[in-house]
């Protein structure tokens, strides 16, 4: 059974359930991820503190994204930027590192928002973290949208793709991260390719090659 714990506590197993890792597209990031090094990758879901530990793995997309604003910093620099869904915080701290000027991890998994903290300290960058669903908000006050490896369920992408159309009309920039899950691929109007990377072969990579950068037109 999943325990529930407490900010203190979290970190703790944290620490002691992940390993500081560069061994991904963005070599410039620190993360406390799961590998293939710790007990817990082979783990059954009853031998695991954590309900879903989404957050300690580095999901292809959002590789793709934080190697893409990290190529192309002009992108965020002097810009407020809000990485949705954020797990990790990586898209989040490659906004930091690139001079953005605000920057905001959201992910609605308390967990997940003690990870982004522990992220952003370890590679020195400011980032704030929020837990509350912003999901369906047009009253967003941030000009950069960053969406990383959401499109992962199709009744989920039903309620996603408007909201991000939306968005893109009030004139924020928005920026998807995939690596071609079937509900993504749907998409096919108004959004354009901007870059296909290879993954890295000895990454987990869930059974993908290859991830691409999107940006809503």
């Amino acid at each position: 059974m999943w325990r529930a714990v407490t900010d203190i506590s979290t970190v703790q197993l944290i620490k002691k359930h992940t390993v500081v890792s560069r061994n991904h597209m963005t070599p410039e990031i620190n993360l406390h991820l799961i590998t293939p090094s710790c007990p817990l990758w082979t783990a059954r879901p009853g031998e695991t503190p954590f309900k879903d530990p989404f957050w300690a793995f580095y999901w292809p997309g959002g590789q793709a994204v934080s190697r893409y604003i990290l190529d192309n910093p002009s992108l965020v620099e002097g810009r407020r930027v809000l990485d949705i869904g954020s797990g990790s915080g990586a898209c989040a701290i490659a906004a930091a590192l690139s001079r953005a000027q605000q920057v905001t991890a959201n992910d609605i998994d308390p967990v997940a928002g003690v990870a982004v903290a522990m992220n952003a300290a370890l590679n020195k960058v400011i980032v704030d973290v929020t837990t509350e669903n912003l999901v369906g908000r047009l009253d967003l006050t941030w000009d950069c949208i960053l969406v990383g490896d959401l499109f992962y369920d199709e009744d989920f992408a039903i309620k996603l793709l408007p909201w991000l159309q939306n968005l893109k009309r009030q004139g924020k920039s928005v920026y998807v991260g995939d690596p071609g899950r079937l509900p993504f691929k749907k998409i096919q109007e108004n959004i354009v390719r901007l870059v296909e990377y290879s993954l890295p072969e000895d990454f987990e990579n869930r059974g993908f090659t290859t991830a691409c950068v999107w940006k809503f037109a």
